[in-house]
């Protein structure tokens, strides 16, 4: 997003029009159907709670001899929701949501590996969709040691590690601590290293009011906010003639009110100021770096073409008008593409 995007002003953000009677009818029924789906939820969180206390590292499902509802028990206590599909002896292919995003975000994604005979894991990161609503821990240290945790307890090795925003900083971060032999690949899709912060290092960045306004915008109305994102900036339905979907703008607002807003706040932070320059830099394996250079939310200019310097065995893959979600808006155009990535 530049400093002039309409996104970067509470005030500036066109209104939504009022609902009619029957629109209004239909959120309610999908609303309720939310409330009753998580009430359903929670005998499961609350047999997870009372079982066997899981090791750090143990991989456990909150309905025994399903992999309905799995999850992961970090040292300090908080419980990360993963998906793991596929044979489990294929080569893994790890996503990494953005903010405020989830797992849910890869659908299209892990159906389109799965097909093609990976293993597809994607977890939901601390305070975000399914995991626990934490107050701490909510920066890029301890993202990556959960997503070393998770590794531990799946044996992941030799995986292809995907990142996509805030995601593809938790993946520099990741690989560049990863063990030996558990990373084969990475690839960041509209990732926000080396930095996006503007400082004296990096003039180019964008100026501190600009995640003021995202906490800002956070706290006075979440629900609200999580609607204009991405029915603007975030897939380019701001642009004239873009093709809006309305399923798009409202699975990226469910994804959003799953998770907390204090991690969520404190995220802001964790993908706007950590400085991931020494992590690229010690990555060695094969980096693939994919950005739209129509992307107001990360613009290309402050990110991928600087990353691409930064990374010892790197491709920049420059997709012309495409916006920071096109992983969502042209999955048929990205897919082909990480396929080819993985296979070569």
């Amino acid at each position: 997003m530049t400093p002039n995007s309409d996104l970067s002003q509470p005030d500036s953000i066109a209104a939504q029009p009022p609902e009619s009677g029957a629109e209004a009818s239909r959120r309610a029924i999908l609303v309720g159907g939310a409330a009753v789906a998580a009430l359903a939820a929670l005998p499961a969180r609350a047999a997870l709670a009372a079982s066997d206390t899981p090791s750090s590292h143990g991989p456990h499902a909150a309905h025994k001899g399903t992999h309905a509802m799995s999850f992961i028990t970090t040292k300090d206590g908080v419980q990360i929701f993963y998906k793991d599909w596929g044979p489990k002896t294929a080569q893994p292919v790890v996503f990494h949501h953005g903010w405020p995003l989830s797992s849910d975000d890869w659908d299209n994604q892990m159906m389109f590996f799965l097909a093609h005979g990976y293993r597809v894991i994607a977890h939901d990161r601390r305070g975000h969709g399914r995991s626990t609503q934490t107050d701490t821990g909510n920066e890029m240290d301890t993202y990556a040691a959960d997503v070393i945790a998770l590794a531990a307890a799946l044996d992941l090795k030799n995986a292809i590690h995907i990142g996509h925003s805030t995601g593809g900083g938790e993946v520099a971060r990741y690989v560049a601590r990863a063990e030996k032999g558990r990373v084969a690949k990475a690839v960041l899709i509209g990732a926000v290293p080396p930095i996006m912060l503007k400082t004296d290092k990096n003039p180019g960045g964008l100026p501190m009011e600009v995640f003021d306004g995202f906490r800002t915008q956070l706290v006075a109305n979440r629900a609200q906010f999580y609607r204009d994102v991405p029915a603007g900036p975030f897939y380019g339905f701001n642009r004239p003639g873009a093709k809006v979907s309305e399923g798009v703008i409202n699975n990226w607002w469910r994804q959003g009110m799953i998770g907390g807003i204090k991690a969520h706040y404190d995220c802001i932070k964790a993908f706007s100021e950590t400085d991931f320059t020494e992590d690229l830099k010690k990555i060695d394996v094969p980096v693939l770096i994919m950005h739209g250079d129509d992307d107001q939310i990360v613009p290309i200019a402050d990110s991928a073409h600087l990353a691409i310097k930064l990374v010892k065995n790197g491709t920049l893959k420059v997709y012309p008008g495409l916006p920071h979600g096109m992983a969502t808006t042209h999955a048929d155009t990205i897919n082909p593409d990480l396929l080819a990535f993985a296979k070569g």
